[in-house]
């Protein structure tokens, strides 16, 4: 119980004096996982209008693949990317394994199905609303897509949010994919992991306070937006 207390005591000292350490573990956390969701956003929010709005054969089954996606292992995506980026795999010649940017690639796979998946459910049923309109001012497809994306933005917004909390905590594949290397690629989750096995429970408690803020940050965030409280539904 002591050694808690110590820890934590610690902990807090780091916080309020701005340890390097832990500034510079944050900072790269934001920068892969804010990178990592801008880019996952941009891919995932026209393929959820595009389901949403376009009517093909196999639509129902992309659907379903792309729900069943979103429980896609983490440390699989890892495996998968690093093979892809190995010396050995095709992509080994940008000799880009073990920096931020296969963290990124990780991360970006990672969080397209649940950011594609949470828009598709609004956007649907935008859609519903909006289909008979839509269709009777004779606008092309892309202007559907347009115009449900804006419409839709709060919602959209919250699916973003929604990927964004799955990226910051994720450790098992960017473990494998950035190697947790001091001041290269180490981030608030995997510094917690080695801090935690080295004994140094200051630094991991710090960090993991950190974690959790940012955590609950992004569930208020989503809470506000979703404005659940003030429609009475939690």
């Amino acid at each position: 119980m002591g050694d808690l207390w110590a820890g934590l005591t610690e902990a807090f000292r780091l916080l309020v004096t701005l340890d390097r350490d832990l500034v510079e573990i944050t900072l790269r956390s934001l920068q892969v996982t804010l990178s990592a969701l801008v880019i996952g956003s941009a891919i995932a929010l026209p393929v959820a209008a595009m389901l949403a709005v376009r009517r093909f054969r196999f639509r129902r089954g992309v659907i379903a693949v792309l729900n069943a996606l979103m429980g896609l292992p983490p440390v699989v995506v890892g495996l998968v990317v690093y093979v892809l980026l190995s010396r050995s795999g095709p992509l080994g010649v940008l000799g880009l394994l073990f920096t931020p940017t296969a963290m990124i690639i990780a991360q970006v796979i990672i969080i397209v199905p649940l950011i594609a998946s949470v828009a598709h459910q609004s956007l649907r049923d935008l859609w519903s609303e909006y289909h008979d309109l839509l269709i009777s001012m004779n606008v092309t497809q892309s202007q559907k897509i347009r115009t449900l994306l804006w419409d839709a933005r709060r919602a959209l917004l919250t699916a973003s949010l929604a990927g964004f909390g799955r990226a910051i905590g994720e450790v098992g594949a960017i473990m494998i994919v950035g190697g947790n290397i001091d001041h290269a690629t180490r981030v608030l989750t995997t510094a917690i992991a080695l801090e935690t096995g080295k004994g140094d429970f200051a630094l991991a408690l710090g960090l993991g306070i950190i974690l959790i803020g940012l955590a609950i940050t992004v569930n208020l965030a989503i809470h506000w937006l979703s404005r659940t409280e003030a429609e009475g539904r939690w």
